[in-house]
Formats: structure tokens, C-alpha cells, sequence
């Protein structure tokens, strides 16, 4: 038997046997010499074993949901307001859209839809898709404005190059042709409020 577990021994033996002062002093001395007694790779497995509980609190934080910081205030930067019916100020709207470069539809004349399309670089592309509603108001008409911007990646799908022989059927051969395809990678409500007000800006001065 090695020292530390003699030590403890003796130390849980002196506890059975009476309630003296002393014997709470062995036990401390027992837990003592029993920390000294861990080799290093217990040890180790100790701190891991520590730094593995703060770690996992850590990554327990929980970062808010967006329906849970939507505030939905009263002031926002989406809207317009002009003393125009509200078929004269999408109108205007419209040729604000269509002299920036815009595909604009026509499906309804209160509702307005206009794309334009960005090649920031060679392997990606932007749609930035612009809806605008006019509304009554009291008086005049307001515009609604919503941004929204769509991102696009260029993904090469890789195909074996064919051949048909007629003796032999459909070949197969060794190199590859590159299909490019754009995918949509990512999608967000802009909402910021500059681009907004560069809009509505636009709107204005065609407002007369």
C-alpha cells in the first residue's frame, strides 16, 4: 500500500472510532497528500475536464431570433408621402425607377416592381428588387418602399464529354465540360435608410 492510502485509511478509520478535533485535521491531511499523489495525466484530465464545463456555458448563449428584435416603430424610413392621387404618384414612381436603369412590371398600376442586376465580380451577381405601393392617405397618397437584395454565386458542374458512333453506341469521353450556373446564395431586406432617402429624393424632385 502506498503512503496516500495508508494516510487515508487511517484517516477514515480515526472518524468511525470518535468525534475528536483531531481526526478532522487527519482527514485534511489525507486529502492533501492524495492531491500530491495524482500523477500529472490525472491532473490534466482535471483542467480538461474544467475547461470543457466553462467552455460548454460559454457557447450557451443563445443569440436573439430576428422576430425578436423587430420593434416595429411608428417612424420609419419606408414611406412617402406625397399630396398626389395615388395612380399619378406611382406613376411617378415608376419613371423614377425606369430612369435609374430598372426593369420595371406592369401588372398593377398601385403596385410597382422594379430589378436591376450587378456583376460585382466575375463568379458573383446581385439582384437589387425594389416593391413600391401607393396608397391613399388623408390627404394625398403614400408610397411604400421595400429593398430587397439577392446574391448569386457562379457554380461550375463539371459533365463528361459525348459522342455518338453508330457502330458503337454513345461514348463516353475523357475530358469534361464546365456547365456555369448561378445560385442563390444568400437573400436580405435592405434597411438601410440612405438608400431610401436617395429614393425618395428621386421621387420628390420628379414630384415637382
Amino acid at each position: 500500500m502506498n503512503p496516500a492510502s495508508s494516510v487515508a485509511c487511517r484517516s477514515r478509520r480515526a472518524l468511525r472510532e470518535t468525534g475528536n478535533p483531531w481526526t478532522q485535521l487527519l482527514k485534511i491531511a489525507a486529502m492533501k497528500v492524495l492531491h500530491r499523489s495524482l500523477s500529472p495525466f490525472f491532473r490534466s484530465l482535471a483542467i480538461a475536464a474544467l475547461a470543457g464545463t466553462l467552455l460548454g456555458g460559454c457557447s450557451s448563449t443563445k443569440v436573439p431570433r430576428s422576430y425578436q428584435t423587430e420593434a416595429f416603430p411608428s417612424e420609419t424610413p419606408f414611406q412617402y408621402f406625397t399630396s398626389r392621387e395615388p395612380d399619378e404618384a406611382c406613376e411617378i414612381a415608376r419613371r423614377a425607377l425606369l430612369s435609374q436603369g430598372y426593369q420595371v412590371e406592369e401588372a398593377k398600376p398601385r403596385n410597382l416592381r422594379g430589378e436591376k442586376y450587378f456583376r460585382p465580380r466575375p463568379d458573383e451577381a446581385t439582384r437589387l428588387s425594389i416593391i413600391l405601393v401607393c396608397l391613399p392617405g388623408n390627404p394625398g397618397t403614400i408610397i411604400y418602399a421595400s429593398g430587397l437584395e439577392t446574391q448569386f454565386e457562379m457554380k461550375s458542374k463539371g459533365s463528361n464529354a459525348g459522342v455518338s458512333v453508330p457502330a458503337l453506341g454513345s461514348l463516353s469521353l475523357p475530358w469534361s465540360l464546365d456547365k456555369d450556373t448561378l445560385v442563390k446564395v444568400g437573400e436580405e431586406t435592405i434597411t438601410d435608410p440612405g438608400f431610401y432617402k436617395r429614393l425618395f429624393e428621386l421621387i420628390r424632385t420628379l414630384d415637382g
